[in-house]
């Protein structure tokens, strides 16, 4: 077991003024055999730290480090890579032209197994451990329905030998029905080979059913992360409470009883350009608690709550968190 960890990690897109840090400098760090599920809107910057991960996306700063070795070395040919990933769209990350058991025998390292037969036979079991048929080795991906497809898309990152997994969006093609049963066998791969994942979604209600840790982004930024269970039962950034506050409940309907929660809402207020990222707190233009609604809580607009993040709960991104003291220093 390996743990993968993000240092101070920043992934810029553009120069000049219209230059994008669609990632800035965020640290986190995935256990050895955890799932940490990072959740926040659509735009947050989850999924590019997801390709940073796997080398798909540029590192302007910052390491990503598997075991304290950088991930982004490329390996060679044909041998496994530590870090594999299972993308949102599993049509798209399949081959259209190719029987979706050759794409599964494509991805074992080179001199894994020796033999035509060997791999025919490691495919069969990849196939059996995601719960689909032996016979769908011979399909190509048009034949099959969605959740098919997305277990021929776990099958294919197991094949890897990966020591982690990052999972981006995994359940958000599919219908209500199998997101469910896609949910259930990740957690149950997860409890038998003890892999470390990195699972991403925008829905809370997902990621908690999943995730040992949680991590919440919001604009490029960690805004508060730790245990599942305690993120969940005492959110400190009021974005987190936000997103819980929207997450359907068992009976379907959205929570009114998140602690914390002022009854506030931010719904009306669209979400800053990323181009021109607030001063100060980046989700004071949002908050329910902030300055906008609070005037006394002026030190929103102009010092950044991420420098003391450390020392509060949760190391929460937020001045009014549990731990924190009024700021005093110098704007930054």
């Amino acid at each position: 077991m390996s743990e993968l960890r993000f240092e101070d990690v920043t992934v810029r897109y553009g120069t000049g003024r219209r230059a994008l840090k669609a990632v800035d400098g965020v640290s986190l760090t995935v256990p050895p055999g955890q799932v940490v599920g990072l959740v926040g809107e659509s735009g947050s910057g989850k999924s590019t730290l997801a390709r940073a991960a796997v080398g798909l996306a540029p590192v302007a700063a910052g390491r990503v480090l598997l075991d304290g070795d950088d991930v982004n070395r490329r390996p060679a040919r044909g041998t496994s890579r530590a870090v594999q990933m299972v993308f949102q769209d599993p049509y798209a990350s399949l081959d259209p032209r190719m029987r979706v058991g050759d794409s599964v025998a494509e991805a074992i390292p080179r001199g894994a197994l020796t033999g035509s037969q060997g791999r025919g036979a490691e495919v069969a079991r990849l196939f059996g451990l995601v719960g689909l048929d032996a016979g769908h080795v011979h399909s190509r991906p048009a034949e099959l329905s969605g959740g098919q497809r997305q277990r021929v898309a776990l099958a294919r990152a197991l094949a890897g030998r990966p020591e982690v997994v990052v999972a981006d969006e995994i359940t958000s093609a599919l219908d209500v029905s199998v997101q469910g049963t896609v949910l259930n066998l990740v957690r149950d791969l997860q409890r038998q080979m003890r892999l470390g994942t990195l699972f991403i979604s925008h829905n809370l209600a997902v990621v908690r059913y999943v995730s040992d840790i949680i991590a919440v982004m919001y604009l490029g930024r960690i805004v508060e992360c730790g245990p599942a269970h305690e993120v969940l039962a005492a959110p400190q950034h009021p974005y987190t409470r936000e997103l819980l506050a929207a997450a359907p409940h068992r009976d379907g309907y959205v929570r009114d009883d998140v602690p914390g929660q002022t009854g506030a809402a931010v719904t009306d207020v669209e979400p800053p350009d990323p181009h021109h990222v607030p001063a100060g707190c980046r989700f004071h233009p949002r908050c329910p608690v902030g300055p906008l609604v609070l005037p006394g809580r002026a030190e929103c607009l102009t010092l950044d709550p991420s420098a003391g993040a450390a020392e509060r709960v949760h190391s929460t991104a937020c001045h009014f968190a549990v731990g924190a003291s009024v700021p005093t220093s110098t704007p930054t």
